[in-house]
């Protein structure tokens, strides 16, 4: 990897007049907060020289230029909600930190968009967009805490993909600043558009390495007449996650399908100590529908309560709607709950190839002698996977967990699948990328990073090496 300069107190000193005095430190316990993201594995942590926090996208863009002229990583950084350690400062130099970029511009009801700074929380542009009456799609289950413009760097799927898409179909267009410094524009309030290079569907997915988002216009829709979430209860994972081509091939379109293996709903139930349905044996599947009227809800629930007992449930329940979501919210505490170190898999496969990938994964974890929970945004093909160290020694658990790995994706790429579906490569499943991605695809990437970003400052050693 590069060799970069360090962070001096000249440097310092040149950022503090930047950024204000306040707003950039190096002092070591502040630095410790910056050093990680939310993987619980603490050999992925890595301390930053110096924390910057601009609160102007011009500010942003000469903190930029200063690290191409004094050849320094620049790391940009959400929330740290992610799990692929995409805004851990691996080769320390600077975090810049976009969480005083807090404002909501503007929210338009009557156009459908709305105006975000890129440190609004994922949940405050969910009930801005509320308030106006209004509804904003995008739905990662860290809604709570993720920032939104996180959100566009790692293209967040969450809950809703299957129906609505990911993040990068919420946007309209964004402010950036490039990884030379300079301040640009990319998309447009359009619904069609073909004049040159898609660039902000290049940048959005690319984990901070072209670019840092400053500010995004979102698409808004109107609100939902009428929803509902219905738990189907299965007796094994198989036939719960084979529900999902039924329902597709019945002309069901699902808002959401969210699977839950039942150890993951003990697990749940026991953290949040609270009974859930069926949770003795059962396997759930959540399904969320929308619909224009009452009568038309009511055919879709008849016809989706059908479906689900013709093929195995062994209840189909109206769920307790806060309730349900709140447990399946709970997944990752839950399971920290049960092992202080984790490694979380994030593979996605076409949807109809679904119940062979959750096979694979109980098949090969019992093989390695891993124990693990398992849930699945099921609708568009997307696996998680926590896997636990428990009381195995360091070497033990990571020889066990490369043997997982090796195995599972070498079945997950035969099915036409691939390592994340939402939560990244980052630096964390870098060398994977490397194992699995075709060398001419990679030397594609490689290039465009090159040309974008000829110093290498931002973000280095994420998702793959630039020689």
């Amino acid at each position: 990897m590069q060799q970069y300069n360090p962070v001096t107190p000249k440097i310092l000193t040149e950022l503090k007049a930047i950024v204000g005095e306040k707003y950039a430190f190096d002092d070591p316990d502040k630095l410790e907060t910056y050093s990680r993201d939310e993987t619980p594995d603490s050999k992925y942590a890595h301390q930053p020289e110096v924390v910057v926090l601009p609160g102007t996208t011009e500010e942003v863009a000469h903190v930029v230029k200063l690290a191409n002229r004094e050849r320094i990583s620049i790391v940009p950084r959400g929330a740290g909600t992610g799990l692929a350690c995409g805004a851990v400062p691996v080769t320390g130099g600077i975090v810049l930190s976009l969480e005083r970029f807090d404002r909501i511009i503007e929210v338009n009801p009557e156009a459908m968009y709305m105006v975000v700074q890129a440190g609004v929380r994922t949940d405050e542009v969910q009930k801005a967009a509320k308030a106006a009456g209004m509804f904003y799609a995008g739905d990662p289950c860290s809604g709570d805490s993720c920032f939104i413009g996180g959100n566009l760097a790692t293209n967040a799927g969450g809950n809703r993909a299957v129906k609505y898409g990911t993040t990068r179909h919420q946007v309209y267009e964004f402010e950036m600043v490039t990884p030379l410094g300079d301040i640009v524009h990319l998309g447009s309030r359009l619904n069609k558009n073909t004049s040159g290079y898609c660039l902000e569907q290049l940048v959005m997915g690319s984990e901070g390495t072209l670019g840092i988002i400053t500010q995004a216009t979102l698409k808004l829709k109107p609100l939902p007449a009428h929803v509902i979430d219905l738990l189907a209860v299965f007796p094994d994972v198989a036939t719960a996650i084979a529900i999902v081509g039924h329902m597709l091939r019945a002309g069901l379109t699902p808002t959401c399908v969210e699977f839950m293996d039942n150890a993951t709903v003990q697990s749940v139930e026991r953290f949040l100590q609270e009974k859930l349905p069926n949770s003795d044996i059962g396997h759930y599947v959540i399904i969320q529908m929308e619909a224009e009227s009452e009568e038309d809800l009511e055919n879709k629930t008849v016809a989706l309560d059908d479906l689900c007992s013709a093929h195995g449930a062994i209840s189909v329940l109206v769920a307790d709607s806060q309730k349900i979501w709140k447990a399946r919210k709970a997944f990752t505490e839950a399971t920290r709950v049960e092992s202080a170190v984790q490694s979380f898999e994030d593979v996605v496969v076409p949807v109809n190839r679904i119940p062979e990938a959750a096979e694979a994964c109980n098949r090969i974890a019992a093989k390695v002698g891993l124990t693990l929970r398992m849930v699945s945004h099921a609708g568009d093909g997307n696996i998680h996977i926590t896997l636990f160290r428990g009381d195995l020694p360091e070497t033990e658990w990571d020889r066990r967990l490369g043997s997982f790995q090796e195995e599972l994706y070498e079945v997950v790429y035969r099915m036409g699948g691939r390592l994340s579906g939402e939560h990244g490569i980052g630096y964390k499943r870098k060398d994977l990328m490397q194992r699995f991605t075709d060398p001419v695809e990679l030397d594609m990437m490689r290039r465009i990073k090159n040309a974008l970003d000829p110093n290498l400052i931002l973000n280095p050693g994420k998702i793959f090496d630039v020689e």
